[in-house]
């Protein structure tokens, strides 16, 4: 019988794990992993299609770009070299911070990128992004504010009488641990409730108590509307207020002056189901809230953010059994740096960074510029920027005006159609993996994988990668190496001695840290788990930023011996396991480390500001684009771009355009005609799809669409063909992708 293998899923953030079978180098058949801690042996849908991401057309040497535009295979050695002088090259003449880094992994392949931050150092780069900065920021940026460093929230909505989503479809999208049954098991409970905010009746809002179907665009004014009436209701939890926050008062000052009906009104929603929303929020025992891309890509978006959590903060939902929590993070820096916002601003452009990410709608604007400071050239890894970022066409002229730039991936993605030089790497299933999406409170979970699915010849793994280039542009010579690994085989004790005394001596490895724990704890390491040795030192920062929740999941030791108990389970625990356990006190004290007081600061006078400017925003459509267009909707078979064979859909094969009767009935289409949408930036043909869970004026097309083969034909419409990075938030810089001005019309 076909072993089965333990693994997890790579199409969300909660990387259920899985169990996969394999026959003759393909993934066969896949179940829940009923070992998993987290998960426990739930998988929704996507996961039994992972089969298709491994069996997808690969890449198996590295490419370097002729002056016509096509590529043409060499070998590493070859391909090593010229990447390192080429990023030389820009370096020696426009300094290191003109090379942007974007990427380091998805929904679930963060370890190769972990590597990165040695090639970063050794070239001298100062600026990096992800797809974080088009989606979160603007929510880290609050978080940073209120809590004083850049902490991230945990919703509990297993215990929370009431469980709100703003913006977010988990019956679709996932995004929070066994999704689907305990969306079915809240809606079954008379007892609780759950509301849904989001213009389109989503398989989530057909579960709701309450669906509050906001008029596109008008969240902030929702969500004004509930907070103005908690406020003039009192409704607010003045004990939680006056003992854990600070500067409450001017936010309830800054609400109590909004007419909740006329916000209402202009939201499109019935007042009386705003008020029925709001008070059940402001009575109930415990409250869940959780925002997603349907309001962090639309107008207002770091508002809308600000406003979401202003609704648990002022009822007191907070450090609670059934309440939004903060967590654990087993890399604490691994994705998102503890900063709010850096002291320095973007070239060109002048934006902040926020969690050491550039806006990533920025990018183009920092490269199609005569400013000196301009970007010259770029490290793409794991990533597909030039389809998933906003405006493909400007991002594609943005790299062809780079100097030099070099992607890693495993297929020939729309962005490695744009570099100098592409460098193969193994999938997910072939290598060893992890994520840093290690979101859940009390019980937090770490999932080191191992590969499942032997590598065809070619590829090397992202650290072996960066190990090369690192060397290659002389940051790593072997006399810097010299006796480590002798010292690693002598265990963790006489290697972090000898590590540390190294360091001393040479500073400058510091920087390159990274590719020496590589190579020289790595060959040390059972069962070839090489790439994994990075994780010591991020086990070593877990154990000091989180000495009392390892032991209390029962990781045992002190200072440096706790770390080298965890990276010890981190190497053993093949199904993944609990590596911190903490209770709601123990969030206070995190809260204490950087704001003496433990509180919250609730009052934000940028967004209050802004807050105050929206009363004088009406609906007035632009009637030339009378639409809005949403961008990127999640569907039943859309996953992110890794998902590259179109064959793994069974159904909407080419992503229709959804949109309401109403709306169909004016252009005189049905089902399956041909309409062409145009927005400022293009025009493009799809399929429409008649759908009484849309409003009129609000149509949508799917993400993961548009993703081309290497013979060049695509399937369905790329959406971000439509977009523009012109449009984005004024604090975060996150792009409008869920509220695009369009045009439609029939295809005669």
């Amino acid at each position: 019988m076909t072993e089965w293998k333990p693994t997890a899923c790579i199409l969300c953030a909660c990387n259920c794990g899985v169990e996969v079978q394999v026959e003759d180098g393909a993934i066969t058949r896949v179940k829940g992993d009923k070992e998993h801690p987290g998960s426990k042996g739930y998988a929704c849908e996507k996961a039994q299609r992972l089969a298709y991401y491994q069996g997808a057309e690969r890449l198996t040497a590295p490419l370097r770009r002729r002056a016509d535009g096509t590529y043409e295979e060499v070998d590493w050695d070859t391909a090593i070299a010229e990447v390192a002088a080429g990023l030389t090259r820009v370096r020696d003449a426009h300094g290191g911070e003109s090379i942007f880094y974007y990427g380091g992994g998805g929904q679930g392949n963060h370890l190769g990128g972990a590597y990165s931050a040695a090639t970063r150092a050794a070239l001298g780069m100062r600026y990096s992004s992800n797809a974080l900065a088009q989606e979160k920021t603007g929510e880290f940026w609050i978080d940073g504010h209120l809590f004083g460093s850049m902490a991230h929230t945990a919703p509990d909505f297993v215990n929370a009488e009431v469980a709100m989503f703003v913006g977010k479809n988990p019956w679709m999208a996932h995004g929070i641990p066994h999704a689907r049954p305990t969306l079915k098991a809240i809606a079954a409970d008379p007892d609780r409730t759950l509301i849904v905010i989001d213009p389109r009746r989503t398989e989530t809002a057909a579960l709701a108590d309450i669906h509050l179907q906001v008029r596109p665009g008008f969240d902030a004014h929702l969500l004004a509307a509930m907070l103005a009436t908690l406020v003039q209701e009192d409704l607010l939890d003045h004990g939680f207020l006056d003992e854990r926050t600070e500067n409450a008062h001017e936010v309830i000052a800054a609400v109590r002056e909004i007419d909740p009906d006329d916000y209402a009104q202009r939201a499109d929603v019935d007042p009386g189901l705003v008020r029925q929303a709001a008070r059940r929020i402001g009575t109930a025992a415990s409250v869940s809230i959780l925002e997603d891309l349907g309001v962090q890509q639309a107008p207002h978006s770091t508002l809308n953010s600000y406003l979401e959590k202003l609704l648990w903060a002022l009822t007191g939902n907070f450090a609670r059994r059934g309440c939004v929590n903060l967590h654990t993070n087993f890399s604490p820096t691994g994705l998102v740096g503890r900063n709010r916002e850096s002291k320095r601003r973007t070239p060109v452009t002048g934006e902040r960074i926020i969690g050491g990410m550039f806006p990533a709608a920025a990018i183009p604007d920092a490269v199609l510029s005569d400013d000196p400071s301009r970007f010259r050239a770029a490290i793409v890894e794991s990533s597909n920027p030039v389809h998933s970022l906003p405006d493909s066409p400007r991002m594609r002229e943005a790299f062809a005006a780079l100097d030099f730039s070099v992607v890693i991936d495993i297929a020939m993605t729309e962005t490695a159609r744009c570099a100098s030089y592409v460098l193969p790497a193994p999938s997910q299933y072939e290598k060893w993996e992890c994520t840093f999406f290690n979101l859940e409170f009390p019980e937090n979970v770490f999932h080191l994988r191992a590969p499942v699915v032997d590598a065809p010849d070619g590829p090397l793994p992202e650290p072996e990668i960066h190990s090369r280039i690192v060397k290659a542009l002389g940051a790593l010579t072997d006399d810097d190496l010299a006796g480590l690994e002798e010292a690693a085989r002598d265990g963790y004790d006489a290697y972090a001695e000898a590590f540390g005394a190294r360091l001393t001596e040479r500073p400058h490895l510091a920087g390159v840290a990274p590719v020496v724990l590589y190579e020289t704890l790595g060959p040390t390491l059972p069962d070839g788990a090489k790439s994994a040795a990075a994780l010591w030192g991020v086990s070593q920062m877990c154990a000091a930023n989180f000495p009392d929740s390892l032991p209390r999941a029962g990781i045992e030791g002190e200072g440096m011996a706790l770390g080298n108990a965890l990276f010890d389970k981190v190497l053993t625990e093949r199904h993944g396991f609990v590596f911190s356990l903490d209770t709601h006190d123990e969030i206070w004290s995190w809260i204490r480390r950087a704001r003496p007081s433990g509180r919250l600061d609730l009052a934000i006078p940028e967004l209050l500001d802004e807050l105050s400017t929206i009363a004088d925003e009406t609906h007035s459509p632009d009637p030339d684009y009378p639409f809005v267009l949403s961008a990127g909707e999640r569907r039943r078979y859309t996953a992110n771009t890794i998902m590259r064979d179109a064959s793994w859909r069974k159904a909407d094969a080419d992503g229709a355009l959804r949109m309401s009767q109403f709306d169909a009935d004016h252009l005189h289409v049905t089902d399956g005609a041909l309409v062409t949408v145009t927005t400022a930036r293009a025009s493009r043909t799809a399929a429409v799809e008649i759908t009484p869970d849309m409003r009129p004026g609000h149509i949508s097309l799917p993400n993961g669409y548009g993703l081309g083969d290497r013979d060049g034909s695509v399937t369905g419409t790329p959406p971000n063909e439509l977009t523009s990075s012109a449009h984005r938030d004024s604090i975060a810089g996150t792009p409008f992708h869920k509220h695009v001005p369009a045009r439609v019309e029939r295809v005669i």
